[in-house]
Formats: structure tokens, sequence, C-alpha cells
């Protein structure tokens, strides 16, 4: 079985330097916000002889967090021409580049006695973040068998989890979230990153890319025999070229290309829906959540860092398992339950949350209601969100698609994050409101309107589209307002 040793030793390559690092870098940072806080304070007391105001140490701060993001969105900015110019293998070894720069402004800005390097080093490690969930898992559904395809392509999700996870537990007191080593901690995403160079050079780049993009039938051959060993992949080959010669002559799209191209209207609605959901559900806002509704359920304050890793563990279990059966149950129930289940959750959470104080069991109701929407988050939209666009674009959109993708999701959890503290403020209780909405119109939007992707050659998946996109049109030819509308509005 040397080929699945190849396909799995890939994608591990491609996972630890690539999705790893956005949930390693999400989990890092909360460990040590009391003391980079100090920090700021001290630095500046010693620049200025003046203590910073506690409001203004809360903006330094917001802004530190923030930069994660906004790196993110310029990385799924250059993600798409980094995909068509230098390859996906190629793009992805790149890009460590950026968490290097970021490990070492971060774990020398206590010696240099600058709070701004790292922010710096938070940006570039969003950009790196960015480049890398754009980039894999086109990569990865490249390199898959079909009949595999939507189980190697999740495993990016599976990555992050993981990386959530590890970052995590790293941060614990006892390893490097302590007061000392938070320089450390920042710096140690270089890790996963030295790993990624050693590890990926051995493997092949995506033989899809080779064929279609560069044109280059030898090296996409030899790459299909690295990755498939003795299985025959002539089908497949065809497949290929039968792709090839549909898209001859065309060169890779711009994602403004695609808001005007009426044959993609359905594939870029969908995506964007999903995308947008992905943030917009409230799964993140979980774990902001986590550690006030434990303390409320009376678990010890220095015990919840521990039981903040069982929310972790949580998703990693789930989207594990979601790789096991995306490929049987395909993307549709997955997505459909996942986000059912998400909004029946959110009301069970939002009654529990106001009746915390009354009755004494509800912390623990809230306490399930946490683990249970996490758990319906990791079964479906966690990972069936990134593997979609890869299905539902053909070889010259993909790029572009996942740049769409990529920005919606990256200013998402800008907005969510930067929004949910006034939510909070506002509707108290009854802040999930606004997710519950969204969880529900998502559920109502996969119900009616997509179709299912399983076990489906690209080619196939695109008529299927075609159809769609060109029976609106028969229709709606002599009324076209709202099209117009909506498409400016994203």
């Amino acid at each position: 079985q040397l080929q699945s040793k190849i396909l799995i030793l890939t994608v591990c390559a491609a996972g630890i330097g690539g999705t790893f690092q956005y949930g390693y870098n999400i989990s890092i940072i909360n460990a040590p916000t009391s003391y980079i806080q100090t920090f700021m304070n001290e630095t500046w007391l010693d620049r200025t002889g003046v203590p910073l105001e506690s409001n203004v140490i809360l903006l330094l701060w917001s802004f530190t967090v923030s930069a994660y993001p906004l790196g993110g969105l310029t990385g799924a900015v250059v993600a798409g021409p980094m995909a068509i110019m230098l390859g996906r293998k190629m793009s992805l070894l790149l890009n460590n580049v950026f968490v290097i720069i970021a490990a070492v402004l971060s774990g020398f800005s206590r010696m240099a006695k600058s709070f701004e390097m790292i922010m710096v080093s938070r940006f570039f490690t969003g950009v790196n973040a960015g480049v890398s969930m754009n980039i894999q898992p086109m990569y990865l559904a490249e390199s898959a068998p079909k009949k595999l395809r939507g189980a190697v392509a999740l495993t990016s999700a599976s990555f992050t989890a993981l990386g959530l996870v590890l970052g995590q537990v790293v941060g614990l007191r006892e390893l490097l979230g302590g007061e000392e080593s938070w320089p450390f901690l920042l710096a140690s995403n270089v890790v996963p990153a030295l790993i990624q160079l050693t590890a990926l050079p051995w493997f092949p780049e995506s033989p899809r890319y080779l064929l279609i993009d560069r044109g280059d039938k030898e090296s996409c051959i030899s790459a299909l025999q690295k990755l498939r060993g003795n299985s025959d992949f002539s089908a497949e080959l065809e497949e290929m070229l039968a792709e090839q010669a549909a898209v001859k002559g065309q060169r890779a799209k711009n994602p403004w290309e695609l808001f005007q191209n009426p044959a993609l209207r359905w594939q870029l609605m969908t995506i964007v829906v999903l995308s947008s959901a992905m943030q917009l559900c409230g799964n993140d806002s979980m774990y902001f959540y986590a550690a006030y509704v434990f303390q409320e359920a009376g678990i010890p304050q220095d015990k919840i860092p521990y039981v903040v890793i069982g929310t972790g563990s949580c998703e990693l279990i789930t989207s594990v398992t979601c790789n096991m059966i995306i490929d049987y149950a395909g993307r549709r129930p997955l997505l459909l339950g996942g986000y059912i289940l998400m909004a029946g959750w959110a009301i069970v959470f939002m009654v529990a949350l106001s009746q915390q104080t009354q009755i004494s069991w509800m912390p623990y109701l809230s306490m399930a209601c946490i683990f249970a929407y996490i758990l319906s988050f990791g079964i479906g939209p966690a990972g069936v969100t990134g593997v979609l666009p890869t299905e539902v674009f053909d070889q010259m959109s993909r790029p572009a698609a996942y740049m769409i993708c990529g920005s919606l999701l990256w200013f998402n959890l800008f907005l969510v994050g930067t929004a949910f503290p006034f939510i909070v403020k506002s509707l108290a209780h009854f802040c999930y409101v606004p997710f519950l909405v969204v969880c529900i119109c998502t559920a109502l939007y996969v119900g009616f309107f997509l179709p299912e992707t399983k076990g489906k050659s690209f080619l196939e998946i695109s008529e299927e589209f075609k159809k769609r996109n060109f029976k609106a049109h028969t229709r709606a030819v002599f009324y076209k307002g709202p099209e117009e509308i909506k498409s400016t509005a994203l």
C-alpha cells in the first residue's frame, strides 16, 4: 500500500505547516494575554516615564489581536496569484518565510523592549495562515483520487483543530504559558514551519496543476505515479485531459470576473453564503464564552484552562470523525445537520444563560451546550466549507474562488471579533440571536439550493451547476434587477 502511504505523508507534510498554523496561532495568544499587557505597560513606562491607562492598554491589545485577521485577509488575497504563478506546493513552502519572520520578531520582542514587534509578528503570522487556508485544501483536493477527495481535503479542518488543541496545551503554565516564557510561546510556531520545509519538498506537486495550468503531461504522469503507486490511473488522467480540453485557451480568472460571469452565479452564491456562515455562526464566540460559563459552573479558576482544552479536543474529534464519513454521507447532510443542530443548541444555550442564576443545574446545561455546539460545528460546517470551492469551480476559477472565500472568512472573523463584545453588552443573554438567524438561513440555503458533490468528477459537478445557472437564466431573461444588486453588496 505504498501509494496510500505517500498520499497520507503528503497530507501530513502539507498540513503541519499549513492549516495547523492557523489553529495553533489562534490559541497560543490566549495564554499570555495578561503578561503581554503588563509588558506593554512597562515598556511604555520605560520610554516615557508615564504608565498607560487601562483603556489604552485594551486598545493596544485589540490592535495586537486584530493584526492576525488583517494579515489573514492579506494572505488570502495573495494566495490566488501565488497558487497560479508558483504552483500549489511551492506556495506552501515559500509561505513559511512569513512565519519565520514572525517568530524572530516575537521571540526577540522582550529583549528589544518593543511591543510593536509583537503586533507586526501577529500580522505576518496572519499572512501565513491566510495563504495556507486557501492553498492547502486546493493542493490536497487536486492531488487526491476522486473517491477520497472529500476526506483528503477535509484533513485541513482536522489540522486546524489539532493546532488549536496543541496551542492550548503548549500555552499551559507548566509548559510555555508562564510569565518568563511567553516570547518562546509566541515564537514556537517556527517549529511546524521548519518541519514542513524539510518534509514537503520530497512530495509531488498537484498533478492537476501540472497538466492543466502548466500543460506538462510528463510531470503530471510522474506525480500521479508517485501518489497512486501501482493502481491504474488512466481513467483519472482521461478525466484531467478532458478538463484540460474544456478550459483550453482560457487563462486563470480574477475574482471580479467570477462575479460578472452568469455561468458561475450559483457556485459563487454557494461559497459566499457558506464561507460567511462559517465565521458568523458563532462557533469562535463559544470559545470566548467557555471560560465564563465554566467559572459559573463552579470549576475552580486554575482548572479552567484544562477544561478549555476539552472544547478544543471536541472539535478535533468531530473533524476526524467527519473525515471518515464525508465520502459516505456526502456533503449536504453534514452541512444541513450541522447548522440545524447548531440552531437548536443556540436556543437551549440562551435559555440556559438566562436562567443561570435561578436554577442550580443550569450552568451545567450551558456547559453541555458549549460542547454540543462545537461538536455540531465540527461535524459539518468546519470541514465541508473548505472542500466545496475546490469541487464546485473548475481549474481556472478555483484560485479566484479561494481568494473570495478566504477574504470573506477573514473579514468576518475580524467583524465577529470586533462586534461580539458589543453584542454581548447590548443583548446580554440573548447574544446568540444573530448567530441563530445565520444558522437557520444557512440550513435553508443548503436544503434548497446545494446539489450533492460526493463521488462526482469535477466536470460532472460543473455540468450540474450549468443546468442551474441557465435554468434560472431562461426564466429571468426579462428581469435583471436584484442579481446586480446582490453582486455589488458583497
